[in-house]
């Protein structure tokens, strides 16, 4: 793996009042996209910056064995809130066919402001914490029984994922220029709560049922989810990393082996460098497992890593 270091000042800030700075971010974000689009979306973005640092905050001070539940609260009062309120209320299908439909209209509307945000522009700050805090297919999956991943299945199975990506977008467009089919993506619009509602159930079924074939809670996120694919070109840069301390780490690997994304997370730690691979979802798993307090979320600026380290299957 090759890098770029920069010296240490710069790679590593440790930002004790985290959630706050996160609410920050998202206040901020909410003042622009209102000011480009809809009032509303300070409300929006406010009350998901709040519930994220509400959820980092109970993360950081509740005892080892409650931290999880911390991560757990922001799944459930974002992702409910995307799902049931702007979802099945407002009829505003966050889903990536959403995108494709906005961007075909050409409005900086609904799914193009949430994935310009979250999915685009979001992870150069704050990684893909989306996936590990706020999603609501995650908000699902992280409740299936199967809490250790196996590791990866051998092979590049994840490029399925680039496949997925490349199919909704031929999907919408045939549709929209095909068929003719342009739907109402305005108001109570009962096209878009129908692609939302089926959508999600294609999704929940796909991804319960990989899970439970590979026994693996984020096999959905690893190897077939669309939206990871633009999340990971930003997240390679993110400002918000894992970082470790080489000095109290004692090898015994349990951050990469609890890891739910299969990241080599101690490889990064003994190279003296952040876990920079673009699938970690910064679920603090690893931070939370440490037995000696080796690891910690930091912001900092790092050099360019060329390739992810993670964890295959062992082969039988």
């Amino acid at each position: 793996m090759t890098s770029l270091n920069f010296p240490r000042p710069l790679r590593t800030i440790m930002p004790k009042n985290l959630p706050i700075l996160i609410f920050l971010l998202f206040v901020v974000v909410g003042i622009v996209t209102a000011a480009l689009a809809e009032p509303i979306l300070l409300l929006n973005f406010t009350y998901i910056g709040g519930m994220f640092a509400l959820g980092l905050h109970w993360s950081q001070h509740a005892s080892k064995r409650n931290k999880n539940r911390g991560r757990r609260f922001t799944q459930l009062t974002v992702g409910l809130y995307m799902l049931l309120f702007l979802g099945l209320f407002a009829r505003q299908n966050m889903q990536i066919e959403g995108l494709w439909f906005w961007l075909l209209e050409g409005a900086f509307a609904g799914a193009v402001i949430h994935y310009s945000v979250s999915k685009v522009f979001g992870p150069l700050i704050i990684g893909r914490s989306w996936c590990g805090w706020t999603c609501w297919t995650s908000m699902v999956l992280d409740t299936l029984p199967f809490k250790r991943s196996p590791g990866r299945v051998p092979g590049k199975w994840g490029w399925v994922r680039y496949i997925h990506f490349a199919l909704s977008l031929g999907v919408v467009l045939l549709l929209w220029h095909g068929l003719s089919y342009h739907p109402d993506m305005h108001g109570w619009s009962l096209d878009m709560l129908l692609w939302l509602s089926v959508g999600n159930l294609l999704y929940y079924g796909v991804a319960i049922g990989l899970a439970y074939a590979l026994k693996d809670n984020r096999a959905f996120c690893k190897y077939l989810c669309p939206v990871t694919v633009p999340m990971k070109l930003g997240a390679r840069f993110s400002l918000l990393k894992v970082e470790g301390d080489a000095s109290l780490c004692n090898n015994c690997d349990a951050c990469s082996k609890l890891c739910p994304m299969d990241v080599k997370v101690q490889k990064y730690v003994l190279d003296g460098e952040r876990v920079a691979s673009s699938e970690c979802i910064l679920c603090s798993r690893c931070v939370q497992t440490c037995p000696k307090g080796a690891l910690k979320l930091s912001l900092g600026l790092d050099g360019i890593h060329s390739q992810d380290q993670v964890r295959q299957q062992p082969t039988r």
